[in-house]
């Protein structure tokens, strides 16, 4: 089963059961990942819905911190919820250790030696790290590793 099934039997039952919360979240989800194979014509797969979905959270986050600054209690608890069943379809998180561990590997697997080599490492890494970490995070850590070589 594809993860978009997935999410679309998720659907079906937060339908059953009556869980409004949760349908709005994966109908919100699920408009998105539309959305998306509509604008570039394709059907999307795993990867692609992680990168919708990756997508989506980042948005979310974004906006608690708004609501936050607003005052605004009320749509930083619907938000959560949001993002709590958004989270739910992304793999479990790298530690900072794992992440540590997959740069060095990446570094030596691509023999890069400044950060001059930075894309190759990125696109060695990216496969490993996707919908389980932050890439712009992961980015300044390589970014780092890279400059103290170099």
């Amino acid at each position: 089963m594809t993860l978009k099934d997935r999410i679309k039997e998720d659907m079906k039952a937060a339908l059953r059961s009556k869980e409004q919360a949760r349908l709005e979240a994966i109908r919100m989800l699920l408009a998105a990942i539309q959305r998306r194979e509509v604008d570039e014509r394709i059907v999307l797969d795993d990867a692609q819905v992680m990168v919708v979905i990756e997508k989506l959270v980042r948005q979310g986050r974004d906006s608690v911190e708004q609501f936050q600054q607003g005052g605004r209690q009320d749509l930083v608890d619907k938000e959560n919820r949001d993002l709590a069943v958004w989270q739910s379809y992304l793999p479990e998180p790298l530690s900072d250790a794992q992440i540590e561990e997959l740069i060095a590997k990446a570094i030596a697997d691509t023999g890069a030696s400044g950060v001059k080599d930075m894309g190759k490492v990125v696109a060695s890494l990216r496969p490993a790290v996707q919908g389980r970490a932050d890439m712009g995070a992961v980015s300044g850590k390589i970014k780092l590793k890279l400059a103290a070589k170099g």
